[in-house]
């Protein structure tokens, strides 16, 4: 994203601002405009920093989430076949594992490769008696799983399905790294889950005490639409619809800020784009975006209908 970019997204963020305070005007009196609006304005600035808080926590997630994906594809093991075996049988095989829908890829490692990497590990002087009459080293199939299928149980059984061929003569991975692996990404993945949730907590009990503090202050305007015959309906709906607002523009302003913390981001470090993808943007966007209208609308209609059973005296508490 190029500093253009981020621009104009930071234009759009004070627009929003602007429109918001539009639309709230044309629900109060002149006289009271101003002072409303700065408490609608300064509600979509606190439920803002709230959301974006739970966004970079649920974009790092994800981030974390794809590395962890990553590093499980990359575990596999390599499938040594016996000497003299004809290339026909090697790709044929290699098509058969290709069709497995627990593996992601294969690749088919001749002795000539074979002798290519061996010298790029040790140099030529110590392999240097290697020729293609005399190679001692024997074709291969090196294969990675699927993230799911990374893990010592799923690997052991395409282990065993594997050496059932005639044409293998074994397979080779570490199995304590695939256990160290998997085992240190399920006790981080169980830290983020509940820092997440607790994080969650914060963030709606926050937005919850910030719309309450909202309708405090019109808790008179209520009483006066009660007396005057207005249905419980009638009096919660418009105050729904701003809620509905306030969590909308905020989650739009949310957004661009975390689009900007992300370009930034990439700018510094190119290698997190690497696990950045359109798919995780629009879950991401997603969860804000109904985070925003579900907690808002929610806590609107609970802080509204608890001055609407509010006794008058209890109302200059």
């Amino acid at each position: 994203m190029s500093k253009f970019e981020v621009a104009k997204l930071i234009k759009l963020a004070i627009v929003l601002f602007f429109i918001l305070a539009s639309i709230m005007a044309s629900y109060n009196d002149n006289s009271n405009r101003r002072r409303i609006n700065t408490s609608y304005i300064t509600s979509v600035i606190s439920i803002t920093l709230v959301l974006f808080t739970l966004g970079f926590l649920g974009l790092f997630i994800l981030q974390a989430k794809s590395l962890s994906n990553y590093i499980r594809e990359n575990i596999g093991f390599e499938i040594i076949m016996n000497d003299n075996i004809k290339e026909a049988d090697i790709v044929y095989l290699q098509k058969q594992l290709d069709l497995n829908p627990g593996i992601k890829s294969t690749e088919y490692i001749t002795k000539e490769v074979a002798t290519e990497r061996l010298n790029g590990l040790l140099g030529e002087e110590f392999t240097g008696f290697i020729d293609d009459e005399n190679n001692p080293l024997l074709p291969s199939i090196d294969v990675r799983f699927n993230a799911d299928w990374a893990n010592n149980d799923s690997i052991l059984m395409m282990e065993n399905m594997v050496l059932e061929n005639e044409f293998v003569k074994e397979v080779y991975y570490q199995k304590s790294v695939v256990h160290l692996i998997n085992k240190n990404i399920r006790k981080i993945s169980l830290i983020l889950f509940g820092f997440a949730l607790l994080l969650l907590f914060i963030a709606v009990a926050l937005i919850n005490n910030t719309i309450r503090l909202s309708i405090y202050s019109k808790r008179f305007i209520i009483r006066t639409m009660q007396l005057v015959g207005a249905t419980e309906r009638f009096i919660i709906r418009p105050f729904i619809a701003i809620g509905f607002i306030q969590g909308t523009i905020s989650a739009i302003i949310a957004m661009i800020l975390l689009y900007i913390v992300m370009a930034a981001a990439q700018q510094n470090i190119p290698e997190l784009s690497l696990l950045a993808s359109n798919t995780m943007l629009i879950y991401l966007n997603v969860f804000i975006i109904v985070s925003a209208l579900l907690i808002t609308g929610v806590s609107t209609f609970f802080a509204v209908e608890k001055y609407l059973r509010m006794k008058a005296d209890h109302m200059y508490e």
